[in-house]
């Protein structure tokens, strides 16, 4: 699985952004995705995650409610809807893949349980 980013970029205070994730290969219905981000000197933290079939979403709880996890299988994407974002928003994104695992309140959240990784976009807030 490869997964490559887009959608990032320098944007306002209070302003919004979409983010996309291509996955290649033909298994990305059946993976688990989610997105991370790293800040500058802070270690990589958890975003959203979406289940095979979107019925499952999860979200930290910084980003709930201004965030928006979505996928189209057919397409092969997974997209993440930023609004009303805060220089504290800013970050190197990253979209990650949970292959053939069901996704869970109990491991959306934790990086080892994805086993493919994007080279991530830059996401600029400012003030």
């Amino acid at each position: 699985v490869q997964l490559v980013e887009s959608g990032g970029g320098l944007v306002q205070a209070g302003g919004s952004l979409r983010l996309s994730c291509a996955a290649s290969g033909r298994t990305f219905s059946r993976n688990s995705m989610g997105w991370f981000r790293q800040a500058p000197a802070k270690e990589r933290e958890s975003v959203a995650a979406i289940s095979r079939s979107a019925g499952s979403t999860y979200y930290a709880s910084s980003v709930k409610g201004r965030f928006t996890i979505s996928r189209d299988n057919a397409k092969n994407t997974v997209y993440l809807q930023m609004n009303s974002l805060k220089p504290e928003d800013t970050a190197v994104y990253y979209c990650a893949a949970m292959a053939e695992r069901y996704l869970y309140g109990s491991n959306w959240y934790k990086q080892n349980e994805y086993g493919y990784w994007g080279q991530g976009t830059q996401v600029t807030v400012s003030s």
